[in-house]
């Protein structure tokens, strides 16, 4: 309990940096600066950007071993798909889905900023739980429980986090975990990004819940 307490301060204190910093730039030079910051993040770790051409073309696969991430020109998300699962496409429904993840912000120099949310570590015992809504192509989700709505004061689920559900299979068992990479920009991210306008690198698993 402490060590969350102590990460809950951190991100607070971050987000008072933030502000101070944000009240002195325009909204359009903050876009600018986090477009910036995404470029040299792929520079930085090799990522090779494909269409969503070239990723429907592949039967919706990204090539791991290539580093291969496909760009969503509409909102932004590079995704890379390591593991797909091993169940089956989702219906229309609704699903309680278990989340694993490392946040990390994206920083300007195109690295990762050492304050992140990590549930994959021992630092948190259970994963994050939210209520996966599916309709048709859209989807929608609400925090149940968890580091994020903990954090944050949301139940809200990035909609970056949404877009894999196209494109995995989402297993029951641990051995059914689907399991991606997003690089999320501010307007498709959590609520401290989205409110100070900067990117955050994801690394999750997708399970079933009950």
């Amino acid at each position: 309990m402490k060590k969350l307490s102590i990460l809950f301060a951190s991100v607070f204190v971050l987000g008072l940096i933030f502000q101070s910093c944000n009240n002195s730039k325009t909204y359009a030079e903050m876009k600018e600066e986090e477009r910036e910051a995404i470029k040299r993040f792929i520079e930085v770790n090799d990522i090779k950007v494909i269409s969503f051409e070239q990723f429907q073309e592949q039967d919706s696969t990204t090539n791991v071993q290539n580093n291969e991430y496909v760009l969503f020109s509409e909102t932004g998300v590079y995704m890379q798909i390591v593991d797909k699962g091993n169940g089956e496409p989702l219906e229309d429904g609704r699903y309680e889905i278990l989340a694993r993840y490392v946040e990390e912000q994206i920083i300007s120099d195109g690295t990762t900023d050492t304050l992140s949310l990590n549930t994959i570590a021992n630092l948190y015992p259970h994963p994050d739980e939210f209520t996966l809504t599916k309709s048709g192509k859209n989807y929608s989700a609400s925090f149940t429980t968890g580091a994020m709505p903990s954090t944050y004061s949301s139940a809200f689920v990035p909609s970056g986090w949404l877009i894999p559900f196209q494109y995995i299979t989402v297993g029951r068992e641990i051995a059914g975990r689907s399991k991606i990479k997003l690089i999320v920009p501010h307007s498709q991210g959590q609520s401290y990004a989205s409110s100070y306008v900067y990117p955050c690198y994801y690394e999750i698993t997708y399970q079933l819940g009950r």
